[in-house]
């Protein structure tokens, strides 16, 4: 489905990202993906990658820096040959209630989910419109749509996301790209299980399905939203929620 194309995922290691990456080498695309952190889990990650054919490299950045996502974009178009799509996953939570929440949380938390969206996206789209084609794929959440307590610099952040993809898909539809979100809700990754086990029993009833999902079932979404099935989506967030928000 995805056969020699090239994309990119940020925050590629873990979770959602990690599924993504995976779910691409999986329909034959060519993968870069970056990481802050966590050298392991990158080496982890390139065995499994081994399974399949493609070129498959990933990049130690900090979303942060605008710079280094220059040289993240030029490294990839360089080492893959080019680049189709990008996925904007990258992202942290500094879970507080507002009273608690210091100025550094805040601030954080801004820098990784809404500075890092537009850092990526701004080195990206030259190219995409230069070419007249590009995917990009931006990974909110529900908590960007409806709120959630203890969340507030999450949510502003995420929601911010929303904007920014309806926005920017307006501005570069006549050049043939697209951009969506995805919006998912409580998702079984790592974050999952620092939840505290009462909070997850509280939750639990509250999904109309009665389980959080998977990272497969997000990242094949973002797959989806990346194929040339999708070229007439875009502007669109995708909630994947189990139905909690409806």
């Amino acid at each position: 489905m995805l056969n020699g194309q090239n994309f990119l995922v940020t925050g590629g290691t873990r979770g959602i990202g990690r599924s993504t990456v995976l779910s691409l080498a999986e329909a034959g695309a060519n993968v870069a993906f970056t990481y802050r952190n966590g050298k392991e889990q990158a080496e982890q990650l390139y065995n499994e990658l081994s399974a399949f054919q493609g070129n498959y490299v990933g990049f130690q950045a900090d979303v942060q820096q605008f710079e280094e996502a220059r040289q993240v974009i030029k490294q990839c178009k360089e080492t893959l040959g080019g680049l189709d799509g990008l996925v904007l996953n990258a992202g942290i939570t500094r879970d507080k209630l507002l009273f608690m929440m210091s100025e550094e949380d805040w601030d954080t938390t801004y820098s990784v989910n809404l500075k890092g969206t537009f850092n990526y996206a701004r080195a990206a789209i030259f190219d995409f419109i230069k070419q007249k084609s590009g995917r990009i794929v931006c990974v909110s959440s529900i908590s960007g749509q409806i709120g959630v307590s203890g969340q507030t610099n999450y949510s502003a952040t995420k929601a911010g996301q929303i904007g920014f993809v309806k926005s920017l898909a307006k501005e570069v539809a006549k050049f043939g790209i697209t951009v969506n979100a995805v919006a998912p809700g409580f998702i079984h990754t790592e974050l999952w299980g620092e939840i505290p086990k009462d909070q997850r029993e509280q939750i639990l009833p509250q999904i109309p399905v009665g389980r959080p999902g998977t990272a497969e079932e997000v990242s094949n979404v973002i797959r989806f939203l990346l194929s040339k099935q999708a070229s007439y989506v875009t502007g669109s967030v995708i909630t994947i929620d189990g139905g909690l928000s409806a």
